[in-house]
């Protein structure tokens, strides 16, 4: 008796528990239960000590007499801010998509050496692009040239510059800028690739950066005498690319072809080591450019997302239509040029991304996809060696995008031709002057012994993969410079 007793009375009990539960989660709403499930107890507790975290820290604040910001114009400004701070960390994330694409590209006796030279390019642009680049880019002076703000203390807001939207801190354009102008001296890294002493390379980037990159950018993005001519480059397919493009060509033709590269009136194509890499390299790079060309909108507007998916649309168009094309040309579809077919792409929608209509970019896009085919092979028919087709992709699709506006966008062609020839002349200049300079001086270009045993060992006494058995450098006839796929019984021992 008495324990049916107990019994009835412990499920009475449970029973009165339940109910009680019930109607205590009744008065909870269920998409906050849901939420409340999905936690564990120790993440339940912390909301409690981070909503007590918040009380105190705005109280302190508001004894300090710092109020929060209180205009929608000042939440704008801080908007802003945050959006080209992520922005400026996606371009600067695309050094290491350049890094690994160049080192797939490439064989793995100079992975070191091209690994090195894309992360030290943003530390040299950085030093170079804050003492002297960004004064005279943006600094008061005339359309052809700033003058002032040497060493960052350069005024954006009060000369030209009014597409930065008013009270957004300098900082933040410095950072957004400088990560733009390493990219063009990036570029130039994977033209002069295996046979390139470091050091010539980085006194190059340095004046690339400092001098003739924010000159020309300054002509274009900071009221300079082709601004006020009606030249338009949106994100700087010759602003940035062209002008890299440039002066990687430059480089490649006083520096002269890789060691059997054309040899016997035939083009030898040098396989890269690892596509994977170069896969990789590309689809970091796919990701930075939404970075790169939204946030030259230069604030978290309503246009963001249309140029998002401009650029998204022509990047898809370029490497749909260079797998296509390089099946056609040569029976199989080279992964190599879908690559730069995708960042060719890139590069042609880069100058008109704000401004075309969603058929205008995947049509320029397209055409930019079929144009690098044919320009690899055209540089590799006059002997300019450019070991992952940097030229092509960047130089000749910067062209191409630059004209794209004036024929898809609202830019007037006749002025956008002007604006490619008066930039490229510039940068060409320059670029033979210093790369001549340096040759005369220092010497640009290691030894053949070197270059034969590996710039990883001869430049950097240390190799990328160190422990594993070593590949025979090959050689095969007939290729384009950057494939990989071939046949081994094509291939002769280097």
């Amino acid at each position: 008796m008495n324990s049916k007793f107990l019994e009835t009375k412990q499920a009475f009990q449970r029973r009165n528990t339940v109910n009680a539960d019930n109607q205590i989660k009744d008065l909870i709403p269920r998409p906050l239960r849901t939420i409340l499930k999905s936690f564990s107890p120790a993440w339940l507790i912390c909301i409690p000590l981070a909503a007590g975290i918040v009380v105190l820290w705005d109280s302190a604040a508001t004894a300090q007499g710092l109020d929060a910001p209180a205009t929608l114009d000042e939440l704008r400004v801080v908007l802003d801010s945050i959006f080209l701070l992520f922005c400026s960390v996606l371009v600067i994330f695309m050094n290491a998509g350049f890094g690994m694409l160049e080192a797939g590209f490439c064989r793995q006796k100079n992975a070191v050496n091209i690994l090195a030279k894309n992360l030290i390019v943003f530390g040299i642009a950085t030093l170079a692009y804050w003492a002297v680049g960004y004064a005279l880019m943006y600094g008061e002076g005339n359309p052809f040239i700033g003058l002032s703000g040497f060493l960052f203390n350069a005024d954006s807001a009060a000369y030209g510059n009014d597409a930065y939207p008013a009270g957004v801190p300098e900082a933040i354009s410095f950072l957004f800028q400088v990560a733009f102008a390493a990219t063009a001296a990036t570029i130039v890294s994977g033209a002069v690739a295996e046979r390139i002493k470091f050091s010539a390379f980085l006194i190059f980037s340095t004046l690339l950066v400092g001098f003739s990159y924010a000159i020309t950018g300054h002509w274009v993005w900071d009221g300079g005498w082709l601004s006020e001519m009606g030249f338009s480059d949106f994100a700087g397919s010759t602003v940035v690319h062209s002008v890299g493009g440039w002066a990687a060509l430059v480089g490649a033709a006083i520096l002269g072809p890789r060691i059997g590269k054309y040899q016997n009136g035939r083009i030898s194509a040098i396989p890269g080591h690892n596509m994977g890499f170069a896969t990789l390299g590309c689809l970091i790079l796919w990701i930075g450019w939404f970075g790169f060309n939204p946030g030259s909108e230069l604030a978290a507007t309503a246009n963001v997302p249309y140029i998002a998916v401009t650029t998204n649309l022509a990047a898809a168009a370029g490497g749909v239509t260079a797998t296509f094309t390089s099946w056609i040309k040569d029976g199989k579809p080279d992964l190599s040029m879908v690559i730069n077919g995708i960042l060719a792409g890139l590069v042609g929608i880069t100058a008109g991304c704000a401004d075309v209509s969603y058929l205008s970019a995947i049509i320029i896009g397209g055409i930019a996809g079929i144009i690098v085919v044919f320009s690899v092979a055209f540089f590799d028919s006059i002997k300019i060696d450019d070991p992952v087709g940097a030229t092509s992709v960047h130089l000749v699709c910067g062209i191409w995008g630059t004209l794209a506006v004036g024929i898809f966008g609202t830019g007037n062609i006749v002025t956008q031709i002007i604006g490619i020839v008066a930039i490229g002349a510039f940068t060409v200049i320059f670029s033979a002057i210093v790369w001549t300079l340096l040759k005369v001086t220092i010497g640009i270009r290691v030894h053949e012994n070197e270059e034969r045993i590996g710039l990883d060992i001869s430049e950097h006494g240390m190799e990328a993969y160190s422990g594993f058995v070593k590949e025979a450098d090959v050689l095969s006839s007939g290729g384009s410079g950057i494939s990989v796929g071939m046949n081994p019984a094509e291939t002769s021992e280097f």
